[in-house]
């Protein structure tokens, strides 16, 4: 649950979540409507707002993805009312066509998108620096170092947006995302803005060819101005001490640079930027003045970097712009990173760091391994097993086309059913392209079901549409699961908790023109076995596709109802006579509540077993026993 300081009316100093900072701030600002998709490290942002949404009387929403939540916020920009779009720096990708044509058309209330960055790749497939897309659609990009500075520029991003008509792409990070820091809170506002009015204006709304051209040369111009009133947000962007050495770094990283030259008892003038696109071209020159050679300090790409050096050109000047030569372009900034790169930029070599890290007492070194694994109880994992006994069953060779989600831990043994991953959707998209080139093998596209509803959609369509031989596997946990638990489109509730139209993909599989769907339970491994045979023998010999709905709630999800509504749940246990030590529970099954005795034998650790019964139908020999019955209404938690 968020802080209760996310309410709190008036003036206070609080310890936030970065994340939720930046919900305060919107708060503050009068936010009126906020959408998202739920992405690690962002996902925090809209479930504040959500939480705080009827309190106010403000619109909150889970989308169907990125995309559609970039294009509600600007309509309710548009209509007057302040907006919020949020998402991990991946989802931007998703939203990259709304987001470029926001560009041109601008907006009317304030509009903040929110895009969390994940620099060393945390919980992502890659580290993508998002302050390109500033650059590329012309959209400023605003980025906090801390959460006090978060709330702070989250407010002053609205007023920014608002002044100019113009859309605010703030970027954060995984370390401002999610530490606490100290926030100062302010008056909240009596009344919030959630109901608006669309004045019509085609020329600049409606993107046809001749309208473009000319907003396209409206946008340039405005460019200039917004570079202008960036050189003035004080104190947001602000030049530091004094010397002939210019350290320039923003976000996060000004914190660890500061620190470093402090430490390192550099006489180093300081740029601290909070505005790295569009440069803030008055107050770099100013910095400027006098200054032998800068040290950019940023994470991933040279963004200030290159611009910093295009203006050194185009100005004439005589000085040395350094940056990634000495901080290099992958992973996060640290203190000892940036205290390295500014040795090495003065010319001190391979220094040690006149200071000690945090002494673990060489803890580092003894903790055992601790690989990812699906969680005791967790239908992902049944399912697998399922399919691979299907998969054999029915003596085909199978290509797996995987997805973003828990499930992707799927490519781990033992069950290895992931041979590829590249982006949420594209399981069933790149499945077709497997499907049409590949003869002597089945493709089995493996996506999750808040998955599907955000991107595997059109996939699906372009799959029926050009009759390709994949079985779509889908796999419906009730719930969006690696986020936190946020509901979708199929789980029958919205942001706030409330019943809402439930969405069940067998019913939009057979509407797209599927002929073969099949729905089984995943903790029923013959049922689902059998199930899952026959829709393979189907993409063989039909040469057609065909959809596998693999439906039982995430195990936290439904233990966690269980102990809301009081229900006891029922607890497995090895029958240590009848066990044979053959490995299959916890070798081809893998439950990390089944552990191995120093004999072989299995043994299930009661304060992990959820209960789930999947191990006493896997169990060759009979041997795991339920010793403890469940209450009623067990079943009904787990659907």
């Amino acid at each position: 649950m968020p802080s209760k300081w996310l309410l709190f009316p008036g003036r206070a100093t609080a310890l936030l979540l970065g994340n939720e900072a930046i919900a305060r701030g919107a708060l503050e600002a009068g936010i009126g409507f906020a959408s998202a998709y739920p992405g690690t490290p962002s996902t925090e942002i809209v479930e504040s707002l959500a939480w705080a949404a009827q309190k106010f009387g403000i619109h909150v929403e889970w989308s169907s993805n990125e995309k559609v939540a970039l294009e509600a916020a600007w309509a309710a920009s548009v209509s007057g009312v302040r907006a919020l779009a949020a998402m991990k720096h991946v989802g931007l990708n998703v939203a990259a066509d709304a987001f470029m044509s926001i560009g041109y058309t601008g907006v009317r209330a304030g509009l903040v998108i929110v895009s969390a960055g994940d620099p060393g790749m945390w919980s992502s497939q890659n580290e993508q620096d998002n302050r390109y897309y500033g650059l590329l659609g012309y959209i400023p990009v605003f980025e906090p170092s801390d959460p006090g500075e978060a709330k702070e520029l989250t407010v002053k991003a609205f007023e920014f947006s608002e002044e100019h008509e113009h859309a605010v792409l703030m970027i954060t990070t995984t370390r401002v995302s999610h530490v606490r820091g100290p926030v100062e809170l302010k008056d909240l506002p009596k009344n919030f803005k959630t109901k608006g009015w669309f004045d019509k204006d085609p020329s600049r709304f409606t993107l046809v060819p001749q309208n473009a051209r000319a907003r396209r040369e409206h946008l340039v111009s405005k460019w200039e101005a917004i570079r202008d009133a960036l050189s003035n947000l004080q104190p947001f962007n602000r030049i530091e001490g004094d010397g002939r050495i210019l350290i320039v770094a923003d976000g996060v990283s000004y914190l660890y640079a500061s620190e470093a030259a402090e430490r390192l008892g550099i006489d180093a003038r300081m740029l601290k930027l909070a505005t790295p696109v569009p440069l803030p071209k008055k107050l770099v020159l100013k910095a400027l003045e006098d200054v032998d050679k800068v040290l950019v300090v940023e994470e991933l790409e040279p963004i200030v970097e290159n611009q910093i050096k295009a203006l050194v050109a185009e100005e004439g000047l005589d000085i040395e712009v350094h940056g990634k030569d000495y901080t290099g372009l992958t992973g996060e900034m640290t203190l000892e990173r940036a205290a390295r790169s500014i040795l090495e930029f003065l010319g001190r070599g391979a220094v040690d760091i006149p200071w000690k890290p945090v002494d673990d007492g060489g803890l580092a070194g003894k903790l055992p391994p601790r690989p990812p694994a699906m969680c005791p109880g967790c239908p992902h994992r049944a399912t697998y097993y399922a399919l691979r006994r299907a998969v054999n069953a029915a003596r085909v060779k199978p290509v797996y086309s995987g997805d973003i989600g828990c499930y992707s831990l799927g490519v781990l043994p033992p069950f290895r059913e992931q041979d590829m991953l590249i982006e949420m959707g594209g399981s069933v998209g790149a499945g077709h392209g497997f499907a049409k080139v590949l003869d002597k093998q089945i493709v089995i596209s493996i996506i999750g079901d808040s998955t599907f509803f955000h991107a595997g959609l059109p996939a699906l369509a372009n799959a029926v549409y050009n009759r390709s031989p994949q079985l779509v596997l889908v796999l419906d946990n009730r719930v969006t699961a690696m986020t936190g638990e946020q509901p979708n489109p199929g789980t029958g509730i919205n942001a706030y908790g409330e019943p809402a139209p439930m969405l069940k993909v067998e019913d939009i599989a057979r509407a797209m023109g599927v002929e073969k769907v099949v729905v089984f339970d995943p903790f029923k491994i013959k049922e689902a076995t059998k199930a899952l045979k026959e829709a393979i023998e189907y993409v063989r010999d039909k040469r057609a596709p065909a959809v596998a709905v693999a439906r039982r709630a995430c195990a936290l999800e439904a233990t966690r109802r269980a102990r809301r509504a009081g229900i006891k749940q029922p607890l497995y246990q090895v029958i240590d006579d009848k066990c044979t030590a053959c490995g299959v529970c916890y070798n081809a099954f893998t439950c990390p509540a089944i552990e191995v005795k120093e004999n072989g034998k299995a043994w299930i650790n009661p304060d992990l077993c959820t209960g789930c019964s999947v191990c006493a139908e896997v169990c060759p020999f009979n041997a795991i026993v339920k010793v403890v019955e469940e209450g009623e209404g067990w079943d009904d938690v787990w659907f």
